[in-house]
């Protein structure tokens, strides 16, 4: 390891224990301030705000002038970080290059990030915010849990953030990690072969010196040595019920699907504007605490060398909110829910009532399971955290709620092969459902919740679609949105639902 190199990890080192430790020691009029370039910072600020601005506000973000963006809408990069370390007070102060534009022309707003800033002593990053025409300098837009290795360290958001945001919900919330890295120096050209004798150049006057600090720590070991031998394991005797293997292809026996629609769906429709209800029938059941839905008695077929599983589960889930002169607004049943995967991709499909109104076989969400393979095991498929996102059609089936593309719960499910087959429990509790008159919802067992569960006042759009959690900018929907919200007229949804209740 290079001289440079030791130097470049002792300095990182002594940094994260100072800032640890709180130093907060005045410099010493003979030390020098130890000068650091080369340096590169990664951030995302919120992956929902990311979500936000490309999906609900169709808007972009536009990197520049030495700034850039991951691919799939990924966090930020800044480069060519420089600054200072203080070798008193260990504290490393930098400066980056790079710019980000951000704006959506459908929900009025745009602005730039520029002169990002770090200050481990602080632990604090900041930014030149530019907006309506104005620009302000050094905007704390989070702290930083400042660490050794100062890779994804935790940053929690600012009051000042969620002004240049546009929603007060982000303040305190957690953003995304944060990086800092010095880029590898490149290796230096090889010398030409010459008959002179090499000489050793003088010490650059620049150079970084050892930081006078406290010592690295040394490693820690990360677990017990491992034996370089094993036991033999012992080989069990194959029984004859053992040795048939289950069948590779065949009809379903029975099975279970696991799946809460959308979190900040069944929080809406639950809190404090909706004031609604849901009520899981038919053979579905709700966790308690407005949790997800299981479905069951599944049938279909399966065949795992192909790959491919079609499933059927009964029961249906009712969600009405939104409530005037004995009607709801809000009146969205689904039902006979329908899984079809083939190597790990597949859909989402169920019966969609809206009011008196039902379409069958509606494409809800794309699956992608983490596994492209069937593998039964004591007769039963299991497939857990399967991701579902949310199709067009599902999006027009939640009335323009969300828009396609966004993420849904995920869906898990398990199906048995043979009868006596048994099958595992339910995620998130597999409960029978809650049902409360009060404001938590409390659960008694009817398969409906009533109230405020899970519910905040306050949260992204001051109480309404806030509890949605859907990370929303209250800004973003203009003063026309922000009064149909005040007046209790359910947002985007509601308001759709309105013409089929109205008179």
């Amino acid at each position: 390891m290079s001289a440079r190199r030791r130097r470049s990890l002792a300095l990182a080192a002594a940094v994260a224990t100072a800032a640890a430790l709180g130093a907060t020691a005045a410099p010493s009029a003979s030390a020098a301030a130890v000068p650091l370039d080369g340096y590169e910072l990664t951030w995302g600020i919120k992956a929902s705000y990311r979500t936000y601005v490309t999906t609900f506000a169709q808007g972009t973000f536009t990197p520049g002038a030495g700034a850039s963006q991951a691919e799939n809408n990924g966090a930020f990069t800044f480069t060519g970080g420089t600054g200072a370390y203080d070798p008193t007070t260990h504290v490393m102060s930098l400066g980056f290059r790079g710019e980000l534009h951000v704006k959506s022309e459908k929900h009025g707003f745009e602005l730039s990030l520029s002169d990002l800033r770090f200050d481990s002593g602080k632990g604090e990053i900041t930014a030149d915010v530019e907006r309506n025409g104005t620009t302000e300098d050094d905007v704390p837009l989070a702290t930083v849990t400042v660490t050794r290795a100062m890779t994804d360290m935790a940053t929690t958001l600012t009051k000042e953030a969620g002004e240049v945001f546009g929603s007060a919900s982000y303040a305190g919330a957690e953003g995304d990690p944060l990086s800092i890295v010095k880029k590898a120096d490149p290796e230096p050209e090889p010398e030409p072969s010459t008959t002179e004798p090499a000489t050793t150049p003088p010490a650059s006057p620049t150079a970084e010196p050892e930081p006078t600090g406290p010592a690295t720590p040394t490693a820690v070991p990360t677990g017990s040595p491992t034996p370089t031998t094993q036991p033999p394991t012992p080989t069990p005797s194959v029984t004859a019920s053992q040795s048939t293997a289950p069948a590779t292809q065949g009809e379903i026996a029975d099975g279970t699907l696991d799946w809460g629609v959308k979190q900040s769906f069944r929080t809406y429709v639950t809190g404090p504007v909706a004031k609604g209800t849901i009520t899981a029938s038919e053979g579905a059941t709700q966790a308690s605490g407005n949790g997800a839905f299981t479905f069951s008695d599944a049938t279909g077929t399966y065949d795992t060398e192909a790959g491919t599983l079609k499933a059927g589960f009964e029961g249906a889930v009712t969600f009405k909110g939104h409530e005037h002169d004995g009607a709801h607004s809000l009146d969205l049943t689904l039902g006979d829910l329908r899984v079809n995967l083939t190597k790990g991709k597949g859909t989402l499909s169920a019966d969609v009532a809206d009011h008196d109104e039902t379409t069958q076989d509606v494409v809800l969400a794309d699956l992608s399971s983490p596994s492209p393979t069937l593998t039964a095991k004591d007769d039963v498929i299991t497939l857990d955290k399967v991701t579902a996102t949310l199709t067009e059609a599902g999006a027009k089936a939640f009335g323009g709620f969300y828009a396609a593309g966004a993420e849904l719960d995920p869906v898990s499910l398990a199906v048995s092969l043979t009868e006596g087959a048994e099958l595992p429990a339910g995620t998130d509790g597999n409960g029978t459902g809650g049902s409360g008159t009060g404001t938590d919802g409390g659960p008694d067992g009817s398969g409906s919740t009533t109230g405020g569960v899970g519910s905040t006042v306050g949260g992204d759009l001051g109480g309404s679609l806030a509890s949605t959690g859907s990370d929303i900018p209250v800004g973003a929907l203009g003063a026309a949105a922000g009064a149909a919200v005040a007046a209790g007229a359910g947002v985007v949804l509601a308001l759709r639902r309105m013409r089929a209740t109205a008179g």
